[in-house]
């Protein structure tokens, strides 16, 4: 993974369930060494418009957990910013399904965002979007839950910090 590498998560509109993916993912690995506090954390949308701001509910959801995701707007996902990640995270096996449609080649390190969770674990997040505060709560849940494996896979894929 090219230094300091970027981690790019992905989910359908890039207002809900990506961003808080990124905040998540961003918040947990400020608590890391190096190389990983260093990694970029990105988000973006399949089906994504340019600039929409997350909704209230997902603000509120990272707000219960006691992160901020102030300016995020929303960005859908091109073959370039696919092509600049090192690790790309998605949501749903459609999400995967669309990417290695609409790259190629596709992406060598594209994985579900719970794909490293024990086996029997759910591996999909489902759309929160039109639901309650309490549907954002258990995506955002889901979501914290799979950080720690995820932190355990990127160890594997970043070594130590070089020594000069």
């Amino acid at each position: 993974m090219p230094a300091p590498g970027s981690v790019l998560i992905v989910c359908t509109a890039n207002i809900c369930r990506s961003p808080i993916g990124e905040a998540l993912l961003r918040h947990a690995l400020a608590a890391e060494g190096e190389p990983l506090k260093s990694l970029i954390i990105e988000s973006a949308g399949v089906a994504a418009r340019r600039g929409a701001p997350m909704t209230e509910y997902a603000i509120a959801a990272l707000k219960k957990a006691g992160i901020q995701s102030p300016g995020h707007l929303s960005r859908p996902l091109t073959r370039e910013i696919l092509r600049d990640a090192s690790v790309v995270l998605c949501m749903t096996e459609a999400h995967r399904s669309m990417i290695k449609q609409m790259a190629h080649p596709p992406p060598a390190h594209l994985y579900l965002f719970r794909e490293f969770m024990p086996a029997g674990s759910t591996r999909e997040i489902a759309d929160p979007y039109g639901g309650s505060l309490a549907m954002y709560e258990t995506s955002r849940d889901e979501m914290v839950e799979a950080i720690p494996s995820l932190i355990a896979f990127l160890k594997t894929q970043i070594g130590p910090p070089g020594r000069g």
